[in-house]
């Protein structure tokens, strides 16, 4: 693992570590978020961690210069219509195979998308300013696509960790092992998304994506439903790849 690689990964885990470390014994302690706002803070910047971390490693390792050049290379709007409709296929492939095996209650109505996914870049989009912007790309100097990927899962998954002890927050008493799935799933998707395009925004955009159709589509616990989505999502990511490597079809 380059030098990279490592301050980002050390900056990530320590801000995680500290916030959400708080949150934690909070809630061990019967101190939670819905009625002390105030540990809203530490939680939200645990969560920011891997895109503070993102500006702060880039920056000391000479790959940019400032907050705009930071900025510009993660907002990178300017794609086809192949790239955003790749995006929307992945976002289904994820979705409805959970809803048909598992099952699903109603959350907000569907056309608060239009809202949610502006909002969903607080909340989990702009992960991805470190996770997809730096450390997959970073890996795959090194290693091929599907070990840099497999590698990204488990750090992406255990990062995760702290919030399953964090009462009040959306994967409290989900189950740990289902969630890893899935999370392996969605880092095909977004590491197919990221070398077929280039593109960290759209990265972004399919986790704010992702995130929103959670909230729409509440899926109900079932390992098997998030099986055959990762194993769909790999599929489908592994095809994109080598159909952009013939084509050229995603920019």
């Amino acid at each position: 693992m380059n030098k990279l690689n490592k301050d980002f990964l050390c900056c990530t885990f320590l801000i995680m570590l500290i916030c959400w470390g708080i949150c934690v014994i909070c809630s061990l302690n019967g101190i939670f978020l819905d009625n002390h706002y105030i540990l809203f803070v530490p939680y939200l910047l645990g969560g920011w961690s891997p895109t503070i971390a993102s500006f702060f490693a880039l920056k000391k390792n000479n790959r940019i210069k400032s907050v705009k050049e930071w900025l510009k290379n993660i907002f990178d709007f300017k794609h086809n219509a192949f790239s955003y409709m790749m995006v929307v296929l992945l976002g289904m492939v994820f979705i409805i195979p959970q809803c048909l095996i598992s099952g699903y209650e109603s959350g907000a109505p569907f056309f608060a998308i239009v809202v949610m996914i502006p909002m969903m870049l607080l909340g989990g989009g702009l992960e991805e300013a470190g996770w997809r912007y730096i450390l997959q790309p970073e890996l795959e100097k090194k290693y091929s696509f599907i070990t840099s990927t497999i590698f990204v899962s488990v750090i992406w998954w255990l990062w995760h960790l702290p919030l399953f002890y964090i009462k009040y927050v959306s994967q409290y008493g989900q189950h740990y092992l289902a969630f890893g799935i899935n999370v392996l799933g969605l880092s095909f998707a977004l590491a197919g998304i990221r070398k077929n395009t280039d593109s960290v925004w759209l990265c972004v955009l399919f986790h704010c994506l992702v995130n929103s159709l959670s909230g729409i589509y509440v899926i109900k616990d079932n390992i098997w439903g998030n099986v055959v989505t990762t194993v769909l999502l790999m599929l489908c990511s592994y095809a994109f790849v080598k159909v952009n490597d013939k084509k050229k079809i995603f920019h």
